[in-house]
Parts: C-alpha cells; structure tokens; sequence
C-alpha cells in the first residue's frame, strides 16, 4: 500500500493523468484492462510518460478490437496484466490522479490494484465533470471535443491510453488556466478542484466568491489569489 499522505494538500499543476483501455465496462462482470497510459505533470509540465499494453489472460471482443485497434495477437505478446500494475503503482507513487470521466478508470485502477494486492490511497479528480463546470459552453463534453474546442494539441488518436492521457493532461492544463484567468486565481490546491468538481452549477459563483475572498481553498487547503502584472 502506499504511504498514507494527505493528498489534498498538494498543488493541482503536480500529479498523474492516466487512462485506461478495457475489455468492457466494468471489472465486475469479469472486464479487465488491455493498456494503460500516463503522463506525470509537474509544476505544469509534462515531464513523463508510462504506456504498456497488458495480456488479460481473455479475448478482446472485436468491438473493442475496432473501437481501440488493440488486437488480440497485439496483447498475446505483451506482459501480463499483474506485472504491469505493478510497474504503474510504482510511477503513481503518492501522486493524485486525474482521468476523464474518472469513475471508470478508477473502478479498473482499484480491480487491477486489489488483484496484486495493493491500492490506490490517493486522491482522484474528474476532468469530465471540472469541464462540466468551467467549460458549459462547449457542443458537449467528450474528450475529442473538448480538445477541438480549446485547441488542445492532440495527435488526432483517440480509445489509445497514452493519447488520451496526454489530451486529458493538456485539458486539466487548461482548465487550471481557467481558474486563473477567468477567476482571478492562481496555484489553487488539488482540494479546490476535487470540491470544483462536486459543486452543483448553480453554486459556482459562490464557490469562487469564497474562495476569493478568504484566500484560501476548499477544507483550509491554501491556494494563492492571482496579482495581474501590470505593464
């Protein structure tokens, strides 16, 4: 297990993006997880990347097979699932995590962890649902949208772990650019945009209200109020 530290007390510019490529939608009616990707992003840099392909040890329906181009014959050569979770845990380290629509992954990042015995004790962030929020205007809120609509830099892959990790990574980028700009704040914590992330719509102007006016982030969590520099 790793090191119980508190998680919401870090900066949401310093953490893992990760994405999942699965056999189906949910490890509890046997789905298991065929690649995995993910970018470490520090201080607002993405400085590292982790891909590999997994052999679940069971077929790849053929509408996965088209949806992802992850074949059968490509993941019989690769290393099994439980070796590779293994390589993962360790590049998470006590790093939070985020992921597009991120109850998904979370559930195949908890099923893969508990089979090598090991958890994620962390905190995660959904940039599904902060663009939800931040972004209302946008024609809706898939990643390859969102990626058009902010001009993201993208590869133009989609339903590969790696790519959409990387185009997630730029989104949540983006949207902390988004709370600075539009917001007038700057370095919010990873408490703020968890909390960001459960706020109902209606409640955001008050959230920011707050949050401006006491200087601090959600749960005591400090984050800095944003200085325009003057020319």
């Amino acid at each position: 297990m790793l090191p119980t530290t508190s998680g919401h007390n870090h900066t949401a510019d310093t953490l893992i993006v990760f994405d999942f490529e699965t056999t189906g939608l949910s490890p509890d009616l046997g789905d298991r997880s065929i690649e995995v990707g993910a970018v470490l992003i520090e201080g607002g840099k993405i400085t590292q990347r982790f891909q590999q392909l997994m052999n679940p040890g069971c077929r790849i329906p053929v509408f996965i097979e088209n949806l992802t181009g992850i074949t059968n014959r490509m993941v019989n050569d690769a290393r099994k699932n439980n070796d590779v979770m293994n390589d993962f845990f360790e590049f998470i380290g006590n790093h939070n995590l985020v992921a597009h629509n991120a109850s998904f992954d979370a559930r195949f990042l908890r099923a893969e962890l508990k089979r090598i015995k090991k958890s994620f004790t962390g905190e995660m962030a959904c940039s599904l649902l902060a663009s939800r929020r931040l972004f209302q205007e946008a024609p809706n809120h898939q990643l390859a949208t969102l990626a058009e609509y902010k001009n993201l830099p993208t590869q133009g892959t989609y339903h590969r772990a790696l790519a959409d990790a990387e185009v997630t990574a730029h989104l949540w980028l983006s949207l902390l650019r988004e709370v600075q700009e539009r917001y007038d704040l700057s370095a919010p914590s990873f408490a703020f945009m968890t909390q960001l992330c459960k706020t109902p719509k209606h409640q955001l102007s008050r959230l920011f209200h707050s949050a401006r006016d006491n200087a601090i982030g959600v749960n005591g969590v400090a984050f800095e109020r944003h200085t325009p520099t003057t020319c």
